[in-house]
This record gives C-alpha cells, sequence and structure tokens, in this order.
C-alpha cells in the first residue's frame, strides 16, 4: 500500500545523491514544548511493510515527554504491551542551534541501541524529520510526520519510500491526547 495521502515536502539531493536536509526558518528549540508532559496513544501500525498489506494492529500506549539540556534537548519513554509482554521505547530529541534542526532518536527494550538519527524541523506546527536507511536489505528514505496544530491531540506518522521519495508507505500512526 503506497501513496501519497499525507503531504511531504519535496526532498532535495547533493550532486552524489544524499538527502539533503535543511531547517525551517522558524525552527526553534520550543518546536517540541506542545509534548512536554504525559499522553495516552492509541497506535495504528502496519501488520507488514513493503508487501502490499492492508491489515493493521491497534494498541493503547502511554508516553511522557521532559525537557533536558537547558531546553535544547527532550526525552520520553514509551509504554505498552506486546503479545502479552511488556514493552519500553524511548526517544531522544537534539536541538542543534547552530544548523536550527533537531536530531531525533530511538531505542526500545528489544534492541537496547539508539538507531540512525531522523533529522528536520517544524514549519506551521507539522514538523518532518528524514533518515535514509535500510530496512529488509532494501535502500529506503524515513519520515516521521508530526502534526502539532492541535498541541492536545498532536499526531505522530511515520512513512518509508523505497523510490527516494516518490511514493510513501505510511506504516504507524500515533493519535495522542495529553492528559497533562
Amino acid at each position: 500500500m503506497k501513496n501519497n495521502s499525507l503531504e511531504i515536502p519535496k526532498l532535495n539531493f547533493d550532486a552524489n545523491g544524499s538527502l539533503v536536509i535543511v531547517a525551517s526558518e522558524t525552527s526553534s528549540k520550543h518546536d517540541f514544548d506542545f509534548f512536554q508532559g504525559k499522553s495516552i496513544i492509541q497506535n495504528r501500525k502496519l501488520k507488514k511493510r513493503f508487501a502490499n498489506c492492508t491489515e493493521w494492529i491497534e494498541f493503547p500506549s502511554t508516553q511522557e515527554m521532559y525537557k533536558i539540556l537547558n531546553g535544547i534537548g527532550n526525552i520520553d519513554n514509551f509504554l505498552a504491551t506486546f503479545n502479552g509482554e511488556p514493552f519500553e521505547g524511548m526517544t531522544v530529541r537534539l536541538f542543534n542551534p547552530a544548523t536550527k534542526l533537531w536530531s531525533i532518536y530511538w531505542s526500545d527494550s528489544t534492541t537496547g541501541v539508539l538507531d540512525q538519527p531522523v533529522i528536520g524541523s517544524f514549519e506551521d506546527n507539522v514538523g518532518h524529520f528524514f533518515s535514509e536507511d535500510t530496512f529488509e536489505g532494501r535502500n529506503v528514505i524515513q519520515v516521521f510526520r508530526w502534526d502539532a496544530r492541535d498541541k492536545k491531540k498532536p499526531i505522530w506518522s511515520q512513512a518509508m519510500s523505497d523510490d527516494k521519495g516518490k511514493t510513501w508507505e505510511w506504516n504507524w500512526f500515533m493519535f495522542m491526547t495529553k492528559t497533562n
């Protein structure tokens, strides 16, 4: 299932074909302030990626985010249960004042390893964060999309492209409700 149903900015590549990420003019260390505190989340995750799958798995989770490093970073803990087993994820987000870009790192209780960061910024309360990666042996571009236009009900989503951003497969949505 590939589509372009959620708007993603046009991607730019350098002469070597590597993805180039430039911050929006309004990017700031306050971009994630809306997310500070606790949230309950309804997750909708595609059962299998890049397999023309139309089956979604839905499950609840909770998340709590707090600021670090005098506000140029934040950490959150994601708690869920998969197949009756507790699962914990952790995100570290760091804002570089020189480039005005955010780097977002993820790790979880399954791997214990920080993933390669997705990098980007917000514009008009919608953030796009990209990385070039490998998924099951294929080169992909991954995007995290944060829609914070409703600060009390932000939406996070993730997609991958295996054709340099011409088409995208959305594979995970988190519908959040702030509890404090």
